[in-house]
Formats: structure tokens, C-alpha cells, sequence
């Protein structure tokens, strides 16, 4: 048991840590454009074609992890310089980059492309080894990507191979043979040896952080399926750091991390990571990635937006408890006050009267008088506060049973009449409103392609003020990959019966047979 709360411990403090960065990821952005400011400016000092070539290329370096359209234009600008140069190992030098700058984006047809365009003879055994490096992982990337059995033993093993090549032109030991070893243990199922060899790795003096962060969610993936758990998020959460550190915008860490703390029920920070994952994404312009988060997003957000509507009831009905005991402690502040306040009056009263019997005894009757109507006013307010206090118990314990019959059998309405007021419908219209922008993002031809499906006249309208139509939703969540009907009502806020009524209506609507409507939805392509 100590050693479990250590460990969460330890994990709470790693959170602590990386939301501390987010909110400092605006300064780290800010370093890295006033670093690529000077590169520009000793850009423009160049003087001659190879000077110019150098600039692009520290350029290149900049930009290659932090901005895919402006790394593919250097890339681009390399391969003119190095035409015009006429030297071939230049010009297959920038084909690399390129390459890598289009895998960096998902566009594994045009990389392996322009690898296959590159005579590695030309390279040293450092540049041989980053090309069949970069070769294997545009395999492993479309083998992932495309996730079929089939098309997996056809490709993993080609980048094994290229692993392999890659690993004779290395020393044993050093960064780049151990980051090679670590990948193909990884690939093929190793964890054993690959945990050994990415500990090795890890421990290198001089590692940069990106360097860090890609071989740390190596490492994080197989404790998470050998475990230990713990080690497996500690990663993770330090790998986010470096990137957000380093002003990378090509991760996967940040997004691994939310997914896991999703499946935890930690939605709060899941909900925090999958956004910056995808602010990250669509920054840096990895197609492939946003897809990618887009399919567990919706679910994330819809969460988090129940848990926020939870915690708004708890709220209430909490404030609605205090208010009741604060109202409740000043009545009988201001009774006791008031009894105290009659007791002096009573007691000078009696003081009156003895002094009076002294003074005179003709007075004593008078005295008794006055100490009978004394005594009189003390038992009726003793009684009177007695009764009051008697019936202020009793409402607090008829609210308090009322109150825990309400609260067992969950009608917080019951408990706090404002949660009525709660205005959770706008809460659902925003989640509908962030869902239709991601969506359109990635699919801004959605519409027009799925009212190709029907005959003139006859195609789905969208409501005023909207970006898709609640048909338009159903399908979109389709396209998404989401397919069970439950889990689509639930996200819609319908019932099973009233997204099926919508499906059927709308396939018989088409002109494409029923069995053959959600292919033509599932081929609408992303941009």
C-alpha cells in the first residue's frame, strides 16, 4: 500500500509538472521563432549558392518537428539549391528531408516515393543509416496506419529489414544503434530486451529533448504492457514535458497520455491533453494525427461536459445545505440573544424588588409581585425557547431525513429547486459546435458529397446558424468510425430507436441501396 501512494504520489507530481509547462508552452513557442528570427537574418547575409544552401538547411532543422508546411517549403528551396550546385549527394540529401517532412504528415505513398528517388551509395554510413532509419519507419507508420493483418505481415517486415541494414552500418552502444536495436525489438514483440536496450539509451549523456521524448513513449509503450504502470505514465508525462519544452509539435506523447488517463476516468486532465494534442496537430499540420484524435475527442469532451454538469448539481446542492445551516445558526444566535436579553431584565427586576423590600415594608407585597411576574417571564421564555428550540430540531431532523431519502434515491431536483435552472441543452449545442468544426476540418467536403447521394431536390438541408444537421451528425459520427447506434444516441442526446429512425429515413431517401449507403459514407475522403 506504500508503495502504490508513493507511486501516485509520484505520478500527481509529474501532472503538476506538465500542466505547469502548458501554461508556460506560449514562452517556449515564443523562444523557438525568435531562434528560427536569427536563423532568417543570417539567411539573408548569404553571400553565395552554399551559404544560402546552409541557411535553408538550418531552416529545415527548425521547422521539421515544429510546422509541416514551412519544413516542406525549405525542403523544396534544398532541392533547388542543391540542383543548381549539381552535386548529387546534395541533391539526395535533400530528398531525405523532404522525405521526412512528408512522413512527418502521413503521407507515406508520396515518402516512400522520393526514398525510392535516392542512390543511398552516395551517403556515408551515418546519412546510409538515417535513410534506411527513415525507410523503416515509413513501413511501421503505414503498417499501423492501414491496421489490417494483411497488409501488416507485408509491410512490418520490410521495415525490419531496413532496421536491420541500418544496424550493421552502427557501433554497438552508441545512440543510434540502441535507438535502432529498440525499435526492432519493439516491432518484433522483444519487450524483454527492448526494455533493456531503451534503459541503455535513455542514459546516454547529451540527449536532446526530442530525442528524449521519441524514445521515452518507445520505453512507456512496453511497460505498459509488461508494466509496471507506474513507470509507464512517469514516461510519458516526462516525454510531454520535453515537447512542450522544446516547442515540438510532432508528438504522440500528449495524446497517449490523455488516452490512457481517459480509460483511468481522470477526465479533467484527459480532456485538457486530447486538446492540446490537437491544437498540436493542427499546428504543426499532421493530417494523419488529427484524424487520429478526432476519433476519441467527441467521446472525451462529452465526458468531461457530464462530469462538469455532475459537479454543477453537487455545487448546488451543497450551497443549498450551508445556506440552510447558516440561516439556521443565526435564528438561534438571535433567540438566544433575545432570551439572555429578557433573563437581565428579569434579573434587574428582582434586584428592584429586594431593594424595595428593604426600603419599605408595605413594598413586600408589591416585591412579591414583581417576583412572581418575574418568575412568571422566566418560565414563559424558558418555555418559549425550550418550544422553539424543541421544533427547530424537529425540522432539522425532518430536513435531514427528507434530505437523505432525496439524495439515496438521487432527486437532486428535490433537494434544490435552481439546479432546474441549469441550462444543460447549451452545454450540449457548444459540444455540437466544437464536434461540426473538428469535423469539417478534416472533412470540409462532407456535405456536398453526402447530398450527392440523393436526387436533386431532394438533399438534407442544413438548419440556420449550424454547420451540420442532426442527419448530417449521425453520419459524420459513422465516417468518425463510430458505428454503434447506443453510443451515437448517447452522444446526440437521442434514444436507439429515434437514430434509427433518422438512418432509415435517410437511406431510403438516397438513391444508393440501403446495404450499401454507410460504404459510400465510409469512402467520403479527408482532406
Amino acid at each position: 500500500m506504500v508503495s502504490v501512494a508513493r507511486a501516485q504520489s509520484g505520478t500527481d507530481s509529474l501532472l503538476n509538472e506538465l500542466n505547469a509547462a502548458l501554461a508556460k508552452k506560449d514562452q517556449y513557442v515564443k523562444q523557438k521563432r525568435q531562434q528560427i528570427t536569427l536563423l532568417n537574418q543570417n539567411l539573408q547575409q548569404a553571400r553565395s549558392i552554399k551559404q544560402q544552401y546552409a541557411g535553408y538547411e538550418a531552416l529545415f532543422e527548425a521547422y521539421k518537428s515544429f510546422r509541416y508546411d514551412s519544413s516542406y517549403y525549405y525542403a523544396k528551396q534544398l532541392q533547388v539549391l542543391s540542383a543548381e550546385l549539381k552535386d548529387p549527394l546534395l541533391i539526395a540529401s535533400a530528398k531525405m528531408k523532404l522525405a521526412f517532412t512528408l512522413l512527418s504528415s502521413g503521407l507515406f505513398k508520396e515518402t516512400l516515393e522520393e526514398l525510392s528517388g535516392i542512390n543511398a551509395q552516395l551517403f556515408d554510413a551515418a546519412d546510409k543509416s538515417d535513410y534506411y532509419f527513415l525507410k523503416a519507419r515509413s513501413y511501421f507508420d503505414l503498417s499501423d496506419y492501414d491496421r489490417s493483418p494483411d497488409y501488416f505481415s507485408r509491410y512490418d517486415p520490410m521495415g525490419i529489414r531496413c532496421i536491420d541494414s541500418a544496424l550493421a552500418l552502427n557501433k554497438q552502444g552508441t545512440f543510434r544503434f540502441l535507438e535502432l536495436k529498440g525499435l526492432r525489438d519493439l516491432r518484433t514483440g522483444d519487450h524483454a530486451d527492448g526494455r533493456l536496450t531503451y534503459i541503455a539509451l535513455l542514459k546516454l549523456p547529451g540527449l536532446t529533448p526530442h530525442q528524449f521524448a521519441v524514445n521515452a513513449c518507445c520505453l512507456s509503450y512496453i511497460y505498459q504492457v509488461k508494466g509496471p504502470e507506474e513507470k509507464s505514465m512517469g514516461l510519458l508525462i516526462r516525454a510531454a514535458i520535453a515537447d512542450i519544452q522544446s516547442a515540438t509539435k510532432e508528438t504522440v506523447a500528449i495524446y497517449q497520455l490523455a488516452d490512457i488517463l481517459f480509460k483511468k476516468n481522470d477526465i479533467d486532465h484527459a480532456y485538457v491533453f486530447i486538446k492540446q494534442a490537437m491544437d498540436d496537430a493542427t499546428f504543426y499540420g499532421a493530417l494523419q494525427r488529427q484524424v487520429r484524435i478526432s476519433s476519441i475527442l467527441p467521446i472525451i469532451e462529452a465526458q468531461w461536459i457530464s462530469q462538469i454538469e455532475h459537479q454543477k448539481r453537487l455545487l448546488y446542492t451543497y450551497s443549498f445545505i450551508i445556506t440552510l445551516l447558516v440561516i439556521s445558526v443565526v435564528v438561534f444566535a438571535w433567540i438566544i440573544f433575545k432570551q439572555l436579553k429578557k433573563l437581565r431584565v428579569a434579573d434587574e427586576v428582582i434586584k428592584a424588588a429586594n431593594i424595595t423590600l428593604q426600603e419599605n415594608n408595605r413594598s413586600l407585597e408589591e416585591l412579591n409581585q414583581h417576583l412572581s411576574t418575574a418568575n412568571k417571564i422566566k418560565n414563559e421564555y424558558i418555555g418559549y425557547y425550550f418550544n422553539i428550540n424543541s421544533i427547530y430540531i424537529e425540522k432539522l431532523e425532518s430536513f435531514q431525513k427528507s434530505l437523505d431519502k432525496k439524495l439515496s434515491s438521487k432527486r437532486y431536483e428535490d433537494a434544490h429547486i435552481t439546479v432546474k435552472n441549469l441550462h444543460l441543452e447549451n452545454e450540449r449545442q457548444q459540444l455540437f459546435h466544437t464536434f461540426d468544426n473538428v469535423f469539417l476540418r478534416i472533412f470540409p467536403d462532407f456535405v456536398q458529397k453526402f447530398n450527392a447521394l440523393f436526387q436533386p431536390g431532394e438533399e438534407i438541408g442544413t438548419p440556420e446558424g449550424q454547420l451540420l444537421g442532426t442527419e448530417h451528425r449521425i453520419f459524420a459520427l459513422i465516417r468518425m468510425g463510430i458505428h454503434d447506434n447506443d453510443r451515437i444516441a448517447k452522444l446526440l442526446g437521442y434514444s436507439v430507436n429515434t437514430i434509427y429512425s433518422y438512418k432509415n429515413r435517410i437511406k431510403n431517401k438516397s438513391f444508393i441501396p440501403n446495404d450499401e449507403f454507410e460504404d459510400r459514407i465510409m469512402a467520403i475522403e479527408a482532406v
